[in-house]
């Protein structure tokens, strides 16, 4: 049986007993190493981590391991724009062209920050050939972004966009803030909340890194048949699990797919989302401008995820329970188990993150049972 550290608050120790449960699995969903935190106001209610850093199990997971979180990083990002919403430097309802004029162009014109951010823009992908190295500059995959044409017009199709929403959204922030999206991230959000969050993660923190393992189930995909706005999404350059245990994975930034953060820090995002922008003191955002970013952007169908995700300006709707059972929950989930959510009707907040990667990218097992085993406590 693993060893499992942290505390619960009285009332919640059957969350700590769920979370001990995830490391006793029979099946590949059995976790490796795993952080899990609860915000209920502004009181951190859960605090949990246990198991390994690596598949070797010989370094124990600690307080301050961070993992790369794979798409998670997107509502780290949505709430980065919802802070220069709340500051008046940026509307959803803007035309990108007004903040990023080089993009104005090949169809694009009409497009604005909400369309992006509910992945509408119709720029799932990169068209053309792009390597990793090209990928990582930030500079090259924007000005590839800029200049290409759209897969539909924009606002009238959702298909997720991978990896493309962060380099769309990011931009948005590098020219209405003047900094990277990782600066801005850590002096708005991690500094701010002192929450344990990067996107772009400097070398000297590679000591406290959980690598990714990937899932046994994955299995080899068959192409043939995906739509190409889903296609676009997955390939050119193709996501693999184990990128994020490279140096130059971890250095670039990659903010729909390369944050890394502890469960704690993750939470403490989300804690500004469920307590209507203020946090033990401090307001990061107005309850409007939350508003805002909770409001519903498109019903449709995904192309790429096969389902409604609900998009908001950033972040899904609470669909099939994958945040527990708080119907207006929002979030967002990683490949591979990791996730944030928000609830402003109860005040919870959650982070998960973990090395041992699932194979779905929505509603994994581990990820489901925490949260209901959460608002049955809270309940």
């Amino acid at each position: 049986m693993a060893l499992i550290h942290g505390r619960v608050q009285p009332g919640f120790e059957p969350v700590r007993e769920c979370f001990a449960a995830n490391f006793d699995r029979d099946d590949e969903y059995r976790e490796l190493g795993a952080a899990f935190a609860v915000f209920r106001g502004d009181e951190l209610v859960v605090d949990l981590y246990g198991g390994f850093r690596d598949a070797n199990r010989t370094r124990p997971w600690e307080p301050d391991t961070l993992v790369n979180i794979w798409s998670s990083t997107k509502g780290i990002t949505a709430v980065a724009v919802a802070v220069l919403v709340d500051r008046g430097l940026v509307d959803y309802a803007d035309l990108v062209g007004t903040h990023w004029p080089e993009y104005a162009c090949r169809g694009k014109a009409d497009t604005t920050v909400s369309h992006l951010l509910s992945h509408q823009a119709g720029l799932p992908g990169f068209v053309e050939p792009i390597t990793m190295e090209e990928f990582y500059d930030w500079d090259v995959a924007t000005a590839r972004l800029a200049g290409q044409e759209p897969m539909w017009e924009p606002g009238t199709r959702n298909s997720y966009h991978a990896m493309t929403f962060g380099f769309l959204a990011g931009e948005i922030v590098r020219r209405a803030s003047g900094l990277s999206i990782g600066a801005f991230v850590r002096r708005e959000l991690a500094e701010a909340l002192d929450a344990d969050v990067h996107i772009g993660l400097p070398e000297s923190e590679d000591a406290r890194v959980a690598p990714l393992v990937p899932s046994p189930l994955e299995l080899e995909l068959d192409f043939s048949s995906v739509p190409p706005e889903a296609l676009a999404s997955i390939t050119n350059p193709t996501m693999m699990p184990t990128l994020p245990n490279h140096r130059a994975w971890r250095a670039a930034e990659i903010p729909a797919g390369n944050g890394h953060a502890t469960a704690v820090g993750l939470a403490k995002v989300y804690a500004v989302l469920a307590n209507s922008g203020a946090f033990r003191g401090d307001r990061i955002l107005q309850a409007e401008t939350i508003d805002r970013l909770d409001t519903v952007q498109t019903d449709r169908l995904d192309i790429q995820l096969g389902i409604a995700p609900m998009w908001r300006n950033g972040l899904s709707g609470n669909v099939g329970g994958m945040y527990g059972s708080a119907p207006n929950a929002v979030g967002h989930s990683g490949w591979g188990g990791s996730f944030g959510s928000a609830d402003r009707e109860s005040g919870i907040a959650m982070g998960y993150v973990v090395n041992q990667m699932g194979h779905e990218a929505l509603g994994d097992p581990r990820a489901v049972a925490l949260a209901n085993a959460v608002y049955r406590c809270a309940a």
